[in-house]
């Protein structure tokens, strides 16, 4: 079970964010990750809950931020349900996408997952729901997911298996890589893995 910690930046400007402690595990039905983010001052800022199925899709997803609270699934789509600060409105959502997306490293796993892509293959474009701080409001997207290589790291624990992934955002043609271990993010814009406790799980 990996646990760990990363630093959250502006990818633009490169201003501290703050900071997501996290913990993920495999299991029967899939994949969980679970984590709280906090401020630059350590004040708490939100949390995630994400669960995979066996095939990478959301199966539960809460999502903490500013007072408000979403919770998702892949129900026809997504759907997702958005709660104010009050509780005094819920908002229910469904959109023909395949996933949610976010500023948590969770997403970039999850997105990969579903995907399991081959290296040098033609790059996959698929739709996503983005639902980022401070208010969690929901936005379609789509981007394009390719598997660049795949690199084996010497470790002290055996090889480590490297991904590196190129997305793409189809509506402003802007990419980035993104470099994926397993079930933990080592770099992405506006992220790097600062702690890890224990080696990264291989999904399966």
């Amino acid at each position: 079970m990996p646990r760990g910690r990363y630093s959250l930046h502006d990818p633009h400007d490169h201003t501290p964010l703050g900071e997501e402690h996290f913990h993920c595990a495999t299991g029967p039905s899939g994949w969980r990750y679970v984590s709280q983010i906090t401020t630059p001052d350590g004040e708490h800022a939100g949390s995630v809950d994400l669960t995979l199925d066996e095939l990478g899709r959301p199966l539960r997803m809460e999502l903490h931020a500013g007072g408000w609270q979403v919770r998702g699934a892949a129900l026809d789509g997504v759907t997702w349900v958005r709660t104010d600060p009050d509780g005094a409105h819920a908002a229910e959502g469904n959109v023909p996408a395949h996933a949610f997306t976010g500023a948590s490293p969770a997403f970039l796993v999850a997105t990969a997952r579903l995907l399991r892509l081959t290296p040098g293959a033609p790059a996959t474009r698929l739709r996503l729901v983005a639902l980022t701080a401070p208010v969690l409001a929901p936005r379609t997207l789509d981007q394009s997911w390719a598997l660049l290589g795949r690199t084996a790291h010497a470790t002290d624990s055996g090889p480590l298996m490297v991904d590196e992934y190129q997305v793409g955002e189809v509506d402003t043609g802007e990419a980035h890589t993104v470099h994926i271990a397993g079930d933990v993010v080592l770099s992405a814009p506006g992220i790097e893995l600062e702690d890890l406790d224990t080696p990264p799980s291989t999904l399966p």
